[in-house]
Parts: C-alpha cells; sequence; structure tokens
C-alpha cells in the first residue's frame, strides 16, 4: 500500500480524503506525524498554494506528498475569500469568525451564487517535475445565516446546486458524492492510477 503525507494537521480533511481515497490501496498520513511546520500560502491561485504545500510537506518527510488548497469565491465580492477562505477574518481565524465575516460583507446583497474550488496536488519527491494536478468545483449560493453541525468551513452557509438544504445538513457520504474535494479526488485518483500505478482494493 502506498503511503501519502497529506500537507494538513486538520483532522477533518484527513477524515474526508481517507474516505474519498477509500477505494485506493493507499494510506494518508497527516503530516503533523512528523511535526512539520506550517506553510506559508503567499501565491494569489489556489494551484500555486497546493504545489508549494506538497513541496514543503515532501522536503521535510523525504515522502510522497498530497496537498489541496482549497476556497470558496463569492461572485458579488468579487471572487472574496478565495485563497485567503480559511483566514478571511484574520490569520488566527476559526471557522465560525470567518463565517460571520462573509455574512457582514454580504449583507444587504441579494446576489449571493458562490462556488468552492479544490485543487489537489501529489509529488513524488519535492523536486517532482511531473506533479498530479487534480480540479473540482460546486456551484451554489449563500444561505442568510449558518445552518447544520456537519462538515467544517463554509459547509454551514452553502446551499448546493438547487438544493435546500446546506452541506453542513448533509450526511458524509452525500456531501463526498458532491462536494468540490470528492471531484477533486475522484480526478486524482484515476491519475494515481494512471501515473503513479496505485491499485484499487
Amino acid at each position: 500500500m502506498k503511503q501519502l503525507v497529506l500537507a494538513s494537521g486538520n483532522a477533518g480533511k484527513l477524515a474526508e480524503f481517507s474516505e474519498l481515497f477509500g477505494a485506493l490501496q493507499l494510506e494518508l498520513v497527516a503530516q503533523s506525524q512528523w511535526r512539520v511546520p506550517p506553510c506559508d500560502e503567499p501565491a494569489p491561485s489556489f494551484v500555486e498554494n497546493a504545489l508549494l504545500k506538497a513541496r514543503h510537506a515532501a522536503q521535510h518527510t523525504g515522502r510522497p506528498a498530497l496537498a489541496d488548497d482549497s476556497g470558496l469565491c463569492v461572485a458579488a465580492l468579487g471572487g472574496e475569500p478565495g485563497v485567503r477562505s480559511a483566514r478571511y477574518a484574520g490569520d488566527a481565524a476559526d471557522d465560525a469568525a470567518n463565517n460571520a465575516q462573509l455574512l457582514d460583507r454580504l449583507h444587504g446583497v441579494s446576489q449571493r451564487q458562490a462556488h468552492f474550488v479544490c485543487v489537489l496536488v501529489a509529488l513524488r519527491r519535492v523536486d517532482d517535475p511531473e506533479p498530479l494536478i487534480a480540479h473540482g468545483w460546486l456551484h451554489g449560493t449563500l444561505a442568510d445565516a449558518a445552518r447544520g453541525s456537519a462538515g467544517f468551513g463554509y459547509d454551514p452557509l452553502f446551499v448546493p446546486g438547487q438544493a435546500a438544504t446546506t452541506l453542513a445538513e448533509l450526511d458524509a457520504a452525500a456531501k463526498n458524492a458532491i462536494s468540490h474535494r470528492g471531484r477533486a479526488a475522484a480526478q486524482m485518483a484515476r491519475l494515481l492510477q494512471a501515473f503513479w500505478g496505485v491499485e484499487t482494493r
């Protein structure tokens, strides 16, 4: 079984990606097991930040690494919070603070279209000249108030497609079937099988 270091210490992400890649002979291990220090994310694009995080994890662990950079882009806010989604209310902000900041910025705004984006990058080593890159998107609208207790991030505010419920009101299986991370992971799974020879269970 191939082991990949997940360039994150977020337990929620580790659980979600472990489930998303569950059909592959793949073990995801959080970079926190190697005490990898935080990686700066100064780039203006999701692809560049995902590459930075994957290289950072591979450099500090000496192992193949998988990184994601995900975020919420709101049309009425010119694409905000974008690559700063996890730090929208400040570098030390938590999910509740970020959600409150977004609702404040959208006060009185009727056009609430938004989309999630996820970019996944896999590297065999820090200087891998052929990184695998996968993308996933999920379009929807933003609710006026948080609803639901599942998921994380902006899930309590995001209503996918024509649905009546937020992502935080869905169970994990229903969310993963439609989410931006689920779509990017499905694409990455095909790339890992085709180019790295990862097999199914």
